[in-house]
């Protein structure tokens, strides 16, 4: 996410995924529907290392931008994506193990590992889905001369790495904060989240720190590809 109550299109190159089975399972009179996959460890659209580094080294460096006049209303999320479910719904199915979500879309049960803190949940609600590059930060690095459409599409992206499933105190703990402040406490993961950010702000023409600068290239450097 984001920044503290929760904060997340140019198309990119996907994953492959596993493929889902959908069985319909008729439970006292409701439908539930159980989307069987494998639990990933980053979303879609991470860039190799040799990429990351090729796109960090053409980000322009400028100053941090003001957060005056951003609201997380500026950026309208969670949308409807396909049928009932909603971007957060989405993203809990695609993150998960054995998700399975009733007629409305809602997780009734599932497993989500969170490779920022290396936890398990079993309980949808202790899950939050980070915008990688917190909405504040997209705000104070060019989005805020962006039109609400291209922002929606920014906060609902998923296409590009920006949304991924974590543990909720985790993200709340990162709020709006760039990598030069904030890292996930698992140190194996920052790699894979220096080259999620990176691919963000490249995508889509956001600016970057110096400060935020080095602690990615620190970061990338612990990359083995």
């Amino acid at each position: 996410m984001t920044e503290l109550p929760l904060d997340a299109l140019p198309l990119a190159r996907r994953r492959p995924r596993a493929v889902a089975i959908v069985i319909a399972v008729l439970v006292s009179g409701t439908v539930a529907v159980a989307s069987v996959t494998s639990a990933s460890a980053a979303p879609p659209g991470v860039p190799s290392k040799a990429t990351a580094q090729s796109q960090l080294n053409t980000l322009t460096v400028a100053a941090q931008g003001s957060t005056s006049g951003y609201s997380r209303d500026l950026f309208p999320h969670w949308i409807t994506i396909s049928g009932s479910c909603n971007t957060r719904e989405q993203v809990l199915k695609r993150d998960g193990t054995s998700v399975v979500v009733d007629s409305a879309c809602a997780a009734t049960s599932g497993r989500w590992y969170s490779p920022y803190d290396g936890a398990t949940w079993t309980a949808a609600s202790d899950v939050d889905i980070d915008h990688v590059i917190p909405l504040a930060e997209a705000w104070r690095s060019g989005a805020n001369s962006w039109t609400t459409s291209r922002r929606q599409s920014f906060a609902n992206d998923l296409t590009r790495p920006q949304l991924i499933a974590v543990t909720d105190n985790v993200n709340q703990s990162k709020g709006d904060q760039d990598p030069s402040t904030w890292q996930p406490p698992l140190s194996s993961y920052r790699c894979t989240y220096s080259k999620m950010w990176i691919t963000v702000k490249y995508s889509w023409g956001l600016t970057l720190q110096s400060s935020e600068k080095s602690a990615l290239q620190s970061m990338l450097n612990t990359c083995s590809s």
